[in-house]
């Protein structure tokens, strides 16, 4: 059966990444939606020449990109039956696309996240503060929940009426954390692929900062507490 895949990518900044994303995404996918995310430089205009939907969402925050993603997609008169989300900034491989929504095609898993174990990943493409924030995100939710993840990866697949179903609401660094707390809360089958990962191209917005960082880490915790005690 033919699935109807559509990929979102928040994007802030990314002119000299965005091209090379799109281009690498196979072409099973249906549609390319990148949300610049009140980018100041080129990302729009190179991400339309490579072929992607653009939309705009200036308030700043992945979340509130994500969300600009969506509701672009809830107005279409055909809704996809996949949802991918990933970053704009080349650190994933999008041609990796076909492993991580095979689970949901072939054996129905409603949730794939794209797991960057520590073989796959190229030396410093992710900082020691992330490295830890992963591990004790995915701790805790083992702990509270019996969770299996051991990554909070932006790469990721999920059913659509799925993701309906989540009714996300973060609009900033706890997106990804809230999709798996909430997919775990309410049953959802759900698998890890591991992916390959790369150094950047450019600075993070996240990790590249003191104050990102920090921010990212309260409020994944947040979000793991608020529904510990649910």
């Amino acid at each position: 059966m033919n699935q109807n895949i559509k990929v979102i990518i928040p994007a802030y900044n990314e002119q000299d990444s965005i091209a090379n994303v799109i281009k690498d995404i196979p072409t099973i996918v249906d549609e390319v939606i990148v949300v610049s995310n009140n980018s100041t430089d080129y990302t729009e205009q190179n991400a339309k020449n490579a072929g992607a939907t653009v939309l705009k969402e200036n308030r700043k925050g992945y979340g509130y990109a994500c969300l600009k993603g969506m509701q672009y997609i809830s107005e279409q008169n055909i809704q996809p039956d996949i949802i991918v989300f990933l970053d704009g900034d080349y650190s994933d491989y999008p041609e990796q696309l076909t492993e991580i929504v095979a689970p949901i095609i072939n054996k129905n898993i409603d949730f794939v996240i794209g797991s960057r174990i520590k073989r796959l990943r190229e030396k410093g493409s992710m900082t020691p503060q992330q490295v830890f924030g992963n591990w004790l995100a995915t701790f805790l939710m083992k702990l509270f929940f019996k969770a299996n993840f051991t990554d909070l990866g932006p790469f990721r697949a999920i059913k659509y009426d799925k993701l309906l179903e989540l009714q996300m609401e973060d609009k900033t660094y706890g997106w990804t954390v809230e999709m798996q707390l909430k997919a775990v809360k309410k049953g959802f089958s759900y698998e890890e692929i591991p992916v390959k990962y790369r150094n950047r191209i450019g600075v993070s917005k996240v990790s590249g900062t003191v104050k990102g960082t920090i921010f990212a880490g309260i409020k994944i915790l947040s979000w793991i507490f608020k529904y510990s005690f649910k």
